[in-house]
Formats: structure tokens, C-alpha cells, sequence
């Protein structure tokens, strides 16, 4: 059962936000979804929580409590913890500050289409024809390897290198917002709201969908909306190739203009699916693997084994580790190493996909900027070089900022 917010009634003088409590083996995760607020404890805590949220007294909820646990419990250093996560609602007129998951994020959830609406596009029907639709795509690349993109062939929609870079970058945008409505589609699916953000990946910027709200579900419903984006891209990507086919075999014979454009939309396709797979960076398939191993936050925890590793863990990080869930803990020991070996596959990626456009881009740019200022191709240069860096040099200046924020 999805575990919903509910009043939120004076009971012995605790009252609570409307928080969301799921059970989860021996933890109970319980968290704000107002504020993004989410924390792991003790099930005994869920069971409290619970109970204040059901109506119960101060009392009643301490013997449910105390049934549950077997021993008695510290209701009031409970409710002091309670009021340091923000949870009592002692100010009922306060503005509650959204926790920021992102450098630059949204601050109010975006809810739209309703639930039934979107529901039947993220039923079994659905995910059974999108996994058609993957094994299609890769069909279609193992018996024509030629309508495997290339970057120095496919990038450039145009002779004009200059023009090719500044149509590339709305291919690229439109891209990246069909797949993070995707995230946002799926999330409805099953009553949950998100918000939008951008955020880096190393040296690369990204638009990203905040899925945090996820925590108020149990685990088997949160596959759909992590797997969303790229069951659009997969929609998207077949559509593509299926459309190249029909102009390969004779089918379809529209101008040369259009399977180039489509040649640039299987481009950007693919390399976003393909990022997507990187499960050693905070992708899709990372989200994926933190919520079928049961991690609550694998990713800080991979960095403190790291660091202990190479001799480098500080005493107050020793003991965030001691304290880490043993969960977090055993997937930590393989996947340091999977995220250091990971670096290997981003430089691939980078090389195969980003590197010829940024080169061919710099290399024409290099040719007209020597004609100088005086030459409005010198300016033209300028404008399709920064529209294409500009990506790289916002991720640079977020690195710097989060560095000099730690």
C-alpha cells in the first residue's frame, strides 16, 4: 500500500507535518514530501510516527511503540530528533525552504497531468512494447551498421559547420526534455510530483528531474518513473531508425535534408541512452541499482571507502562510515572500484561523441577568428564556439562553486 499524507491533529501537544511513513524490513523511511525531507530510521520510529499520524495520544503512541520494540521508548528525545529534521509543525505559517538537490532547481513541484491520465502509458502493456522497441533499435544497428551514427558525418546537418552548431544545440535541449518529461510522465503515473533542475556530471552539464518524492512509495513502484526517460528515448530512437529504414529500402523517398536530419536526431539519441547506461555516475541506471540493492546513499558512502582506501579518510569521516547502513556498506566495497573504473568509459564516450563536434566546431572557429574583429565572420565564429562551450564552461564554474562550498 502507497503510503499517503495525512492530518496532521494536536496529539498531547506533538503535531506533525504531513508526512509520508513506508515500512521497509527493519527501517521505516518517513520524510516530508512538501520539503523533499527524507530520512531512514529504526522501524520502531515509523510505528511512532504512525501512530501520531493516525490521531493517537502521546501515550498510546509510546505503548504501540513500546509493544513493537519490546522495551521501553525515549519519546522525548524522538520528538526533540523529530523537531530537528523540520518534521513537528510548531510554526504552522512558516515558509518550509525545499531541500536543493540541484544548483539550479525549481523550487515548487510540478504535478500536471493526472494520475489516470498517465497511468496507461507505464502499464505492463507499455513497458513489455518499450522493451520491444529497445531490442528493435539494436536490431536495426547489428544488421545496418551504417545507420550507426558518426559523429563527423552525422553532427553537422549542414555544410556550414557555424549554422550546423547552433541547429544542434536546440536538437540537443529538445532531447534532453523529452527525456526528463519522460521521468516526470512515469512519476505521475503513480501519484508522485517532481520538479526540474541542472546540475553536472564531471565536465559535462545536464538537465535532470528531481524524483525525490519517490521515497513516499514502496520500493517496486519507484522502477517506472527511474526507467521513464529512457523509455521515451527508446520510443524516440525507434521511430528514428525505423523512418531511416523506410529511406534506406526504397520505401520513402523525401529530400536529403530530412534523413540528415534524422541522422542528427539518432546521433543525440544514442548518446544520451548511452549515458544513461553509465551506472557508475548518478544516472538512470544508478538510480536503478541504488533501488534494487535497498541504498540509502551509496554514492557518499563509495567516496569514504575511496578515501579510506587511499588513506585519506579524516576522523569525522570515519565515523559518517562507522555509522553508514551495512546495505550501502557491502554495495560500497564493488562499487568504488566501478566508479573509478568508470572514468575509462566517460573518456569513451567523450571521445566517440563529444570530442569530433568540438573539434571540427574549434577548428573552423580557429580559421575565421584570424580574419579579426573587423570581420563579422570573426563574430559569427565567436557566437557558434561559446553556444557550443558555453555547456562546458557552466559545468566548470558548478565544479568550482560546489569545491569552494565543501
Amino acid at each position: 500500500m502507497r503510503a499517503g499524507p495525512a492530518v496532521t491533529p494536536m496529539t498531547g501537544g506533538v503535531r506533525l507535518r504531513p508526512l509520508t511513513v513506508i515500512q521497509e524490513g527493519d527501517e521505516a523511511l518517513v520524510g516530508d514530501p512538501a520539503t523533499g525531507t527524507f530520512v531512514a530510521m529504526p522501524a520502531v520510529g515509523g510505528v511512532l510516527i504512525s501512530a501520531l499520524l493516525r490521531g493517537a495520544s502521546v501515550e498510546e503512541a509510546a505503548a504501540e511503540a513500546e509493544a513493537h520494540a519490546g522495551r521501553p521508548v525515549d519519546l522525548p528525545s524522538f520528538v526533540a530528533t523529530l523537531a530537528e529534521l523540520g518534521f513537528l509543525d510548531d510554526r504552522p505559517d512558516a515558509e518550509r525552504q525545499v531541500v536543493r538537490t540541484a544548483p539550479i532547481q525549481t523550487r515548487r513541484w510540478f504535478a500536471g497531468v493526472s494520475e489516470r491520465v498517465a497511468r496507461p502509458f507505464f502499464g505492463r502493456a507499455a513497458w513489455a512494447c518499450y522493451l520491444a522497441l529497445a531490442l528493435f533499435c539494436l536490431a536495426v544497428f547489428v544488421t545496418s551498421p551504417s545507420l550507426f551514427p558518426s559523429p563527423e558525418r552525422d553532427a553537422f546537418l549542414l555544410g556550414d559547420v557555424g549554422l550546423s552548431v547552433l541547429l544542434l544545440m536546440p536538437f540537443v535541449l529538445v532531447s534532453t526534455a523529452l527525456h526528463e518529461g519522460g521521468h516526470w510522465l512515469a512519476a505521475r503515473a503513480i501519484g508522485v510530483r517532481s520538479r526540474f533542475g541542472v546540475d553536472r556530471r564531471m565536465m559535462l552539464l545536464v538537465l535532470e528531474t528531481d524524483l525525490s518524492q519517490l521515497w513516499t512509495v514502496p520500493r517496486r513502484l519507484r522502477y517506472g518513473p527511474l526507467l521513464g526517460g529512457m523509455a521515451v528515448d527508446v520510443v524516440v530512437l525507434s521511430l528514428l531508425l525505423a523512418a531511416r529504414l523506410l529511406i534506406r529500402h526504397g520505401v520513402w523517398s523525401p529530400a536529403p535534408a530530412v534523413d540528415a536530419t534524422l541522422a542528427v536526431w539518432v546521433f543525440v539519441k544514442l548518446a544520451g541512452l548511452l549515458w544513461q547506461c553509465m551506472v557508475f555516475l548518478r544516472t538512470d541506471l544508478y538510480a536503478v541499482l541504488v533501488n534494487a540493492l535497498g541504498c540509502r546513499d551509496l554514492w557518499r558512502v563509495k567516496t569514504l571507502l575511496l578515501r579510506r582506501a587511499f588513506g585519506r579518510l579524516t576522523p569525522g569521516q570515519a565515523a559518517e562510515l562507522v555509522a553508514a547502513g551495512p546495505t550501502d556498506i557491502r554495495a560500497g566495497r564493488w562499487f568504488r572500484w566501478v566508479w573509478l573504473a568508470g572514468f575509462a568509459g566517460v573518456l569513451a564516450w567523450f571521445v566517440f561523441f563529444v570530442l569530433p563536434v568540438v573539434a571540427a566546431t574549434l577548428e573552423w572557429t580557429a580559421d575565421r577568428l584570424v580574419l579579426g574583429p573587423f570581420e563579422p565572420r570573426f563574430w559569427y565564429a565567436l557566437l557558434c564556439a561559446a553556444l557550443l562551450l558555453g555547456p562546458y564552461a557552466l559545468a566548470l564554474f558548478l565544479a568550482v562553486r560546489e569545491r569552494v562550498r565543501r
